[in-house]
């Protein structure tokens, strides 16, 4: 359950929602509609903006399509979440699957997962190549670092994640 596009292929896994309208109790996974990404930012706490916008400058550095608008943030505003996207910000454990690349966001949530098979690689990330997941630190500015977001990516590429 979640946010997103019900196809998607990248999901970030959260252990949080949006404390707003029904965000607390969605059971489904919905996509955004067109300016929906700007409510939940203006209508919660900065933290949603900075997890939006860490998400979207990820998207960008693992290569913006051919459709994208030219900035990350037009397309964190016109694209990230919603139909067609392929992206999904997840609120339940991630579910192995070869075709989709689950990164779950924060050392602590994964580690109340009980996630089996992950080799870590070092205090920040960690793998299970077979599964597509990835453990990454928190979508925030200072834990998931420019630094730190060009490290998910070429883990990313070095194990394949994505075809």
């Amino acid at each position: 359950m979640g946010l997103g596009d019900p196809d998607y292929r990248i999901a970030f896994c959260i252990a949080n929602r949006p404390a707003l309208d029904h965000y607390p109790t969605l059971d489904g996974m919905v996509p955004l509609a067109p300016g929906e990404l700007n409510y939940i930012v203006a209508n919660t706490s900065n933290h949603w903006r900075k997890l939006f916008s860490v998400y979207a400058k990820f998207m960008y550095q693992l290569g913006p399509q051919l459709d994208w608008p030219e900035r990350w943030q037009d397309y964190r505003d016109q694209f990230l979440l919603q139909p067609g996207s392929r992206t999904a910000l997840l609120f339940s454990p991630p579910q192995g699957d070869s075709h989709k690349l689950h990164i779950v966001a924060g050392k602590t949530y994964a580690q109340s997962l009980n996630l089996s098979s992950l080799e870590w690689l070092d205090a920040n990330f960690a793998v299970n190549s077979e599964s597509h997941i990835v453990v990454s630190p928190y979508l925030d500015y200072r834990q998931l670092s420019n630094e730190r977001l060009d490290r998910l990516v070429q883990l990313i590429e070095r194990y394949k994640m994505l075809r």
